[in-house]
């Protein structure tokens, strides 16, 4: 395990996302790596795919911070955006798939290419898997550079748990956070769903985190 201040991350739900609080782990070096590499890309997109909580917003946010892009949410995209965009040599695009306006996203695209500009596409799934009824964007959405964040393995686990904690003041040991890790499932979504219980338990009722209650709630959670 890295030393402390190295666990010390931050990943989607820290307000805090500068490149110096991201816990770089295998599960998301190739992202991370590709971030880092801007603007020295072999193509104008990067599509950045992973579960929810997985640091794909961390990661946007020191996109954004390098290029200078303008950032915006796949569920506010309309024609107005291309005012913006012109002003701006990088874009941000995160929930891509809660866009569904497939001529404005193509002509995005088309954007990027005729300006030379940079895109980066936070996704759930990688886009040239999305199945869209826009030919010309299914085949615009197949020439990008992917990263694909995968499941954690230990050592990012232990790192979020041992963040979450620290981050509100719940004071654990290291051999429960040890036991957490050998038997919570490798997603995001669940150890988000964890940490908010173990919070609950410890704010509101008051309750010890031992080992009875991190078993209570692995078992009755289903975590």
């Amino acid at each position: 395990m890295s030393e402390l201040n190295q666990l010390l991350l931050g990943l989607d739900y820290k307000t805090n996302f500068n490149e110096h609080d991201f816990y770089l782990s295998k599960s998301n070096s190739n992202a991370f790596n590709l971030i880092n590499r801007w603007p020295d890309w072999n193509k104008k997109i990067l599509n950045i795919s992973g579960e929810k909580f997985s640091g794909k917003s961390h990661l946007a946010n020191i996109f954004k911070l390098k290029s200078k892009a303008f950032f915006v949410k796949g569920n506010n995209i309309d024609n107005s955006i291309f005012k913006s965009l012109k002003l701006f040599e990088s874009i941000i695009i995160d929930d891509f798939e809660e866009c569904k306006e497939e001529e404005i996203l193509y002509s995005i695209f088309n954007l990027i290419d005729q300006d030379n500009k940079y895109m980066l596409i936070n996704s759930l799934k990688p886009i040239n898997q999305i199945k869209f009824d826009l030919s010309d964007l299914a085949s615009r959405s197949k020439n990008c550079l992917y990263a694909e964040i995968e499941n954690p393995d230990d050592e990012l686990l232990f790192a979020i748990i041992l963040k979450n904690f620290s981050d509100r003041q719940i004071k654990i040991e290291k051999k429960i956070i040890d036991f957490i890790v050998s038997r919570i499932h490798r997603s995001y979504r669940k150890i988000d769903e964890f940490i908010y219980k173990i919070d609950e338990l410890s704010l509101k009722k008051k309750k010890p985190i031992n080992f009875k209650t991190i078993k209570e709630i692995l078992q009755i959670e289903k975590i």
